[in-house]
Formats: C-alpha cells, sequence, structure tokens
C-alpha cells in the first residue's frame, strides 16, 4: 500500500528524514514511534506532499512523489494531524462531511461514509449539531478523526492522536481504532506516538524512528 524509498527529507538546512526504507502492507495496522523530532509528524506530511521530498514515496505502486499535495486526497488517503484544526464555527458533523465536500463526492457516497464514521465513533452522531468550538480537546480528536475517515478509504494517518487525551477518552479512542478494524478490515492504518504502551492493543506491527531513520521493526500480535 504505501513504500517508501530512499525517502530524504530537509527543512531549511536540517536532515529530518534520512533515506528511509518502508513498505507497509494493504490493511496493515502499524505503530510509528519515537521521541519528539524523531520524523513522525514528518513522514506523514511527505506522504501529504507537504514536504519537499528526494527519493521516492508509492502508494499503491503508484509514485506519488511529484504529485500535488491537492490531489493526493483523493487517492483515498485520510489525515488527522496533532493540532486538530477544526473550524470552530461550523458544527461537528459539518467538520465530519467537510473533506467530502471540497472533494466533491456525491451525496450518497458522502451519506454511507458518514454513516460509517458514526459507526466508528457514536458518539459524534450524538454531538452532530453541536459548534466544534463548544467541544473539548479531546472529543476534537475524536471530531478529526471522523472527518479523516471521510477520505481515508485506502490510507489513514493519525498524528499523535493521544496526546493530551485524559486516560479515560484514550481508552475510548483506542476502541474506537478497534471499531474501525470491524467496520473496515481493508483501509491501511498509521498512527504516530511517542509512548508505545497506548499502541500496543491494536497495532500489528510497531516501527521505531530515530533521526529520521527507521531503527526496529518488532511485529506484534493484532
Amino acid at each position: 500500500m504505501l513504500e517508501f524509498r530512499n525517502t530524504d527529507v530537509h527543512i531549511g538546512n536540517v536532515p529530518i528524514l534520512r533515506g528511509l526504507n518502508v513498505k507497509i502492507a494493504p490493511s496493515e495496522t502499524v505503530a510509528l514511534i519515537g521521541r519528539n523530532g524523531a520524523g513522525k509528524t514528518t513522514t506523514l506530511r511527505s506522504v501529504m506532499g507537504f514536504t519537499d521530498v528526494k527519493g521516492q514515496i508509492l502508494i499503491g505502486g503508484e509514485d506519488i512523489t511529484r504529485m500535488r499535495a491537492s490531489r493526493r486526497p483523493g487517492l483515498g488517503i485520510g489525515y488527522a494531524p496533532e493540532d486538530r484544526r477544526l473550524f470552530s464555527g461550523f458544527t461537528v458533523e459539518e467538520n465530519i462531511r467537510l473533506p467530502g465536500e471540497v472533494a466533491k463526492l456525491d451525496p450518497d457516497t458522502q451519506a454511507a461514509r458518514l454513516d460509517k464514521v458514526y459507526r466508528v465513533l457514536p458518539e459524534l452522531r450524538e454531538m452532530a449539531d453541536r459548534p466544534a468550538g463548544a467541544v473539548s480537546g479531546g472529543q476534537g480528536k475524536m471530531v478529526a478523526l471522523g472527518r479523516a475517515l471521510m477520505l481515508g478509504t485506502r490510507l489513514l494517518m493519525l498524528d499523535e492522536p493521544f496526546q493530551g487525551l485524559a486516560p479515560a477518552l484514550a481508552q475510548r479512542y483506542g476502541e474506537a481504532l478497534g471499531r474501525l478494524r470491524e467496520v473496515d478490515p481493508e483501509v491501511t492504518v498509521i498512527v504516530t506516538e511517542s509512548n508505545p504502551a497506548l499502541l500496543k492493543s491494536f497495532a500489528r506491527r510497531t516501527l521505531v524512528i530515530e533521526r529520521g531513520e527507521i531503527a526496529e521493526a518488532e511485529h506484534q500480535a493484532a
């Protein structure tokens, strides 16, 4: 599904990713862990086209390295950045539906994907009409996950989703990811995190990134 081939990324004169060579299989759930500054966020942003990449990034065997960032969500990629970036003047449901509106999905497709979001995150259905500016930080992360699911039919990338969550909310978020596997077993999921213990319950494989290089890969039970 996703492959990095000798991928280098610099920000200014600072090397962030160094010769990354990684393959992630279709329907795999992968935890990408590492300390702050290790390159986790840059890895996801590079897939989205937000960095200047040397080397190659492939989705389903297609080289997307030079593809415009605006076209990449149309490949079935959903991305939830670390900062939620919700539109506070929109309702929760309007925030979730927004990517589908921008992508000009037909009404039936939008309705089917919204139904999937609510099956994965049933509490969002209850919050649908609430202004996004009135939800808590943890609830906002749930909304951001729902929004990413509107386009993430092939690849879903979640950047530090557990950061700042209270234990109860972290548990609910983890349960939602477990339901996602039941609702859509084909989607490939990448979750970045500094604390690997938070991802053990659902990540099938853990990749450890240090100084922009994959230093270790350990397999885990599903």
